[in-house]
């Protein structure tokens, strides 16, 4: 059988198409390959799945209705569904609201209504976010915490995407789980995140910018952790409730929260390089501080996040200057 893998040529997908290849898998991946980064870091990445002979890119937009309902047709012998297509990055959101929308709502509900009629559906796991927590205080962040309150419009399409999968699982039978995601970084990166973002700029000599002082931490979470979560969990759907198809929610983290200026202090230390520093207020859709309990991730199945940021930085470094240099 089959995987499907939406976002293919993307951070995540990629690393997760990959690692499905490597046990053997035949994966089936969607990206629309957009211009919002990069397009050559899209296709280099695309490079390495195309090497494994059960890999089949399909080039489409998910929420392009004709065309997923017809790739879905052709391909029954998908049984398993990663949905990790989506329009990321919070503060471009603040630019561009209606591709949030297009892609992250309009396509969810494309995808979902193709796959809900796959004859041999186990199991379909989509991309949440830490960014549902928006203004929670409570710290670390649970599954069972209210979500009422996002800030900004990526975070509100994230908690809708899982509000439509309860209601998916409920009508039509769906064994559908949500993973919120926190913070990832890693070889092949996405440019708009902090890890590249910063060191693309200390390597320049450029100021790079820090917000709310400094004072901001994350839960850092090295790729190979997140990727080992999604398969992980792919691999173990739900089981029926009282009968009925349980839709859950887990938290994928690394369980550890850390200083903002302790990361880029690593980031320096391997770049050999100090960065000037531009302090900045907070920007409108930020939050402080995350921080993910993932006692339920870990227990249900058996998630085990072992990469530190000082194990983590110094291999995006590394796979940094492979890629672009020192430029």
């Amino acid at each position: 059988m089959t995987v499907l893998v939406t976002g293919a040529a993307g951070f995540i997908g990629f690393h997760t198409s990959r690692l499905l290849l490597e046990r053997g898998e035949k994966v089936v991946g969607i990206d629309n390959l957009n211009d919002y980064y990069d397009v050559s870091l899209k296709q280099a990445r695309l490079d390495v799945l195309n090497s494994y002979d059960d890999f089949i890119l399909e080039q489409a937009d998910i929420a392009d209705q004709d065309a997923v309902e017809s790739l879905l047709l052709r391909r029954s012998d998908v049984d398993r569904v990663v949905h990790l297509a989506a329009q990321a990055g919070v503060r471009h959101s603040l630019v561009n609201p209606y591709i949030y929308i297009h892609s992250n709502l309009n396509g969810f509900v494309v995808l979902l209504e193709a796959c809900r009629r796959l004859p041999n559906l186990r199991h379909f796991v989509y991309a949440s976010s830490s960014s549902v927590y928006g203004s929670n205080t409570k710290l670390p962040f649970s599954v069972d915490d209210r979500v009422d309150h996002p800030v900004s419009l990526y975070a509100a399409t994230k908690k809708s995407m899982e509000m439509i999968s309860e209601s998916y699982a409920s009508m039509f039978h769906m064994p559908l789980t949500g993973l919120r995601f926190f913070t990832v970084y890693g070889p092949w990166g996405r440019p708009d995140m902090a890890a590249f973002i910063f060191t693309r700029k200390i390597l320049a000599g450029e100021p790079i910018e820090v917000f709310n002082n400094g004072d901001m931490r994350r839960d850092f979470t090295y790729i190979d952790d997140i990727v080992n979560g999604v398969v992980g969990c792919l691999d173990g759907p739900a089981q029926p409730v009282d009968g009925k198809i349980a839709h859950r929610v887990y938290n994928i983290g690394n369980n550890r929260s850390e200083k903002l200026m302790d990361y880029i202090g690593l980031l320096e230390d391997n770049l050999g390089r100090k960065a000037e520093i531009n302090f900045l207020p907070m920007q409108p859709g930020d939050v402080k501080e995350t921080y993910a309990d993932i006692d339920a991730t870990c227990r249900d199945f058996g998630f085990d996040p072992k990469t530190t940021i000082a194990e983590g930085i110094p291999l995006f470094i590394d796979w940094y200057r492979d890629f672009y240099g020192n430029e």
